[in-house]
């Protein structure tokens, strides 16, 4: 049981779920668009899981599958992120920078990238598509699946696992959606001092961002690794 939470939470640590939760938040719906994210994310998630561990044999079967996903490339990532982190961490960026600034300022001006105009402007059923699209499992997703077949649960108790493994994962989605419905008079306004703060601190914010989700990473391929 503690190596399968252990997976489940080194699962949260997707690239696509922060990139998009961080989209979603500095949105101007960001209750409506998560929740349609969050439940696209659960259908896809949850029904994967469910396939792959009523349908494998042996772990034989899932490891052949888990292999598909290699910890090498979180390995890699995450040493690239954590690279970018150093180099932000330290300005050596900022000649870069300053010529990327000067091009831009050189050429017209341009509206964001479409994929986030389609979540900053989407509706929940955009983002529902989005998230079932995008939710694919991982390594330590298909690792905590791994533990629920050895462990050889009965039915209901397998389903719960799989559906407790993805409330984990997801939790990104989760914790600020329960403040919107716990707390809606508190959590509007820590939102936008969230938002002012990344505004203020974009650098710090990066440097954080980059170095936590870096080392997420690696200690995620790590731990993939020794497992297998």
């Amino acid at each position: 049981m503690g190596e399968y939470l252990l997976f489940c939470f080194t699962a949260a640590a997707n690239p696509t779920l922060v990139a998009a939760t961080t989209i979603l938040l500095l949105s101007d719906k960001p209750k409506r668009l998560m929740l349609g994210y969050l439940l696209g994310a659960y259908m896809t998630s949850i029904t994967i899981g469910l396939v792959l561990v009523f349908s494998l044999k042996n772990s034989s079967e899932l490891n052949s599958a888990q292999s598909t996903w290699n910890p090498y490339t979180d390995l890699a990532v995450g040493a690239v992120l954590l690279i970018v982190c150093f180099v932000l961490g330290t300005g050596r960026d900022a000649p870069a920078a300053e010529r990327r600034k000067a091009k831009k300022a050189a050429k017209p001006e341009k509206g964001p990238p479409r994929w986030k105009r389609a979540l900053d402007n989407g509706s929940p059923r955009t983002t529902f598509a989005v998230g079932a699209l995008l939710t694919l499992p991982g390594a330590s997703y298909l690792a905590a699946l791994g533990q629920i077949v050895e462990g050889g649960y009965g039915t209901t108790q397998s389903v719960l696992m799989v559906v407790l493994a993805n409330v984990i994962m997801l939790m990104l989605l989760e914790v600020p959606l329960l403040g919107y419905m716990l707390k809606p008079d508190w959590t509007p306004g820590a939102v936008e001092r969230a938002k002012a703060w990344v505004i203020r601190h974009a650098r710090r914010a990066a440097v954080i961002g980059t170095g936590t989700l870096g080392g997420l990473l690696v200690l995620r391929g790590v731990i993939t690794l020794i497992a297998s």
